[in-house]
């Protein structure tokens, strides 16, 4: 038989650990994110699931799901069992705009308070949303990911005329909001109404209904576009997570 001391036994135990932990960490890296689903399985793959590498999703007909894995994002289309592993090729072009919509720091502040998007950005269309996935659109609110309290981000949708608003904190601070004609972004006015994790804001104009939009502070931001959604995920930043699925190629998976 053989046999080891204490100090064997608890040498062993540690590797032990460090391995189980290097595996869960690897797992977590490599993981999916869903960020739109609909249909009838929804509910077993909501929106900011997170889906371990080499699950497989099972879906039925009327099934869409949009995934977001190392490859991009796809829609599968149910009927089918589909895996999903990463190995989808996606086009150049695809990838370049999702590394875009995600970048930090693509914008810069004027004394007006506007903000112009970085001169080497690649142009990019959204028509159903802003052009990066840190930038908050008042038109609908949700839930936002932060990454720097103090560079934060307002996009409206229509952008030709000059447009006013009214931002309210929780807390009871407020500050108007004012866009130039031909402009979309306008930064945060964080001198009068700063912002704060877990705070709930209400956006007002004379467009539409007020919105709530809710911030939450992300201490550390990931460098992966991958790792980012799955901490939006965490903090159950949807409006985020529906910007991904707008990016989803027109080339789908399944029936």
């Amino acid at each position: 038989m053989f046999l080891v001391d204490g100090k064997q036994l608890r040498a062993l135990v540690a590797g032990a650990s460090a391995i189980a932990v290097l595996a869960l960490a690897g797992q977590a890296m490599a993981q999916s994110v869903v960020v739109r689903s609909t249909g009838p399985s929804a509910g077993a793959y909501p929106q900011g699931r997170k889906l371990p590498a080499g699950a497989s999703v099972v879906l039925k007909s009327g099934d869409h799901v949009t995934v977001l894995d190392k490859a991009g994002t796809r829609v599968l289309n149910g009927p089918g069992t589909f895996a999903v592993n990463g190995e989808v090729n996606r086009d150049a072009a695809a990838g370049t705009q999702l590394a875009a919509m995600m970048a930090r720091g693509g914008a810069s502040r004027t004394r007006t308070g506007a903000v112009r998007g970085a001169a080497s950005a690649p142009a990019m269309a959204a028509p159903t949303g802003p052009e990066n996935v840190w930038y908050i659109d008042v038109s609908k609110g949700g839930t936002y990911c932060i990454a720097d309290p103090a560079t934060v981000v307002l996009w409206r949708p229509e952008k030709v005329e000059e447009g006013t608003g009214k931002l309210l904190s929780q807390d009871g601070s407020s500050a108007d909001v004012t866009w130039c004609a031909g402009s979309a972004l306008k930064v945060w006015p964080a001198a009068s109404v700063p912002v704060v994790d877990g705070q709930t804001y209400t956006f007002s104009n004379a467009v539409g209904a007020p919105v709530k939009i809710r911030t939450m502070v992300m201490t550390n931001v990931p460098t992966d576009e991958l790792e980012v959604a799955g901490a939006m995920a965490d903090k159950g930043c949807n409006a985020q997570l529906d910007l991904l699925a707008n990016l989803a190629q027109s080339t789908q998976a399944g029936g």
